[in-house]
């Protein structure tokens, strides 16, 4: 898990801390309501904080966690219960994975390039993993689009585009993970990415888009398509831009 544990901890102590539930002063004890001990402002401004490591720590805390005493005990109280499980994941992570499991790399979303993780938090955290995928998808469909300065082609013939091995033109510029020395490799590396962007369009993107009825990926079916764009977010974020 690549995050800074003890701060995360801290964080997530301060936060139960600021809505512990207390008595409200001045009232007799046979009719005191209960307050957070904290402000509002204070809370507001910590949740803030709360609640994006939250997301990394129990991406589908909002769904998972019940928030039906939020109306009829106190309004924080989903956020308390959700910070109380992601403290013990976060204490115990290393060594219930030790335990349970054969200590291999665990594979997290949040770690994935920022256009794939930036175009699938939100449908992610609620639980929505195909369409997620989806979108993350589209996000890098866009920022390749970006890149390059062009509306005109999309998907596989986009990248088939880019990363041609032919040298560019006026208004087909091309995208080069090494400079053209003439080699296999340049060839390969070029010719490689072009067939994995196509199977990442064809065989992800295209199926989860235009199939209606189809269940619900299992999340970690969904988090291997996302590593899959994630792949190819890094070779176009890296690659230098090759126009005339």
């Amino acid at each position: 898990m690549s995050i800074d544990i003890e701060w995360a901890r801290g964080e997530l102590a301060g936060f139960l801390k600021l809505t512990e539930l207390c008595p409200s002063p001045g009232l007799l004890s046979a009719g005191r309501r209960l307050s957070n001990r904290g402000g509002e402002r204070e809370i507001v401004a910590g949740a803030q904080v709360v609640e994006q490591i939250l997301d990394r720590v129990l991406p589908r805390w909002r769904t998972e966690v019940p928030e039906d005493r939020n109306k009829s005990v106190n309004r924080w109280c989903q956020h308390r219960e959700a910070a109380q499980r992601a403290e013990v994941v976060l204490l115990r992570d290393a060594e219930v994975r030790e335990r349970l499991g054969d200590g291999a790399p665990q594979l997290s979303a949040a770690s994935m390039h920022r256009w794939v993780w930036d175009g699938a938090r939100s449908l992610w955290g609620s639980g929505h993993f195909r369409e997620a995928v989806t979108a993350a998808a589209r996000k890098v469909n866009a920022e390749a689009q970006n890149k390059v300065a062009r509306r005109d082609v999309s998907e596989t013939a986009l990248f088939q585009s880019v990363f041609s091995k032919d040298a560019a033109k006026p208004g087909r510029p091309r995208l080069r993970l090494m400079a053209d020395d003439g080699s296999d490799t340049f060839r390969s590396v070029h010719r490689g990415v072009m067939s994995f962007a196509e199977g990442c369009f064809a065989g992800i993107r295209n199926p989860n888009s235009h199939e209606d009825g189809l269940p619900e990926l299992p999340e970690h079916e969904a988090l291997e398509q996302l590593a899959a764009f994630s792949v190819l977010a890094r070779w176009v974020d890296s690659a230098a831009l090759d126009a005339p």
